[in-house]
């Protein structure tokens, strides 16, 4: 069965470390070593989470001599938010008629 972009998408942001290197790298490019400095975890244990955003689009890696940088891609962050976004329209007006229903209610003399 094939994955989705999407799918791989949620998979990887499931993850609080992958999370917190997502943030990290949203104020610009980090080589792995800067990447892996707030954590205790070993370097092998961060360039599993770095492939699995790398795997879902979410970043892009290089190599510049001895450094390899990793650097942000948001589009597939930006797909997701479009698609929670959907939802989000949708609790929106399920409210706004909530909201309709209890005004009524409150119209209602009391008998």
């Amino acid at each position: 069965m094939a994955i989705d972009s999407l799918s791989r998408t949620f998979a990887a942001i499931s993850d609080p470390t992958r999370r917190a290197i997502l943030v990290r790298l949203s104020k610009g490019e980090a080589p792995v070593k800067e990447l892996a400095e707030p954590f205790r975890m070993t370097l092998p244990a961060i360039t599993k989470h770095l492939k699995v955003l790398e795997k879902a689009g979410l970043i892009e890696r290089s190599r510049s001599a001895q450094m390899r940088p990793c650097k942000l891609r948001a589009k597939p962050l930006k797909d997701a938010a479009s698609w929670i976004d959907r939802y989000r329209t949708f609790w929106e007006q399920s409210f706004d008629r909530l909201d309709d229903y209890l005004a009524e209610l409150q119209s209602v003399p009391d008998i």
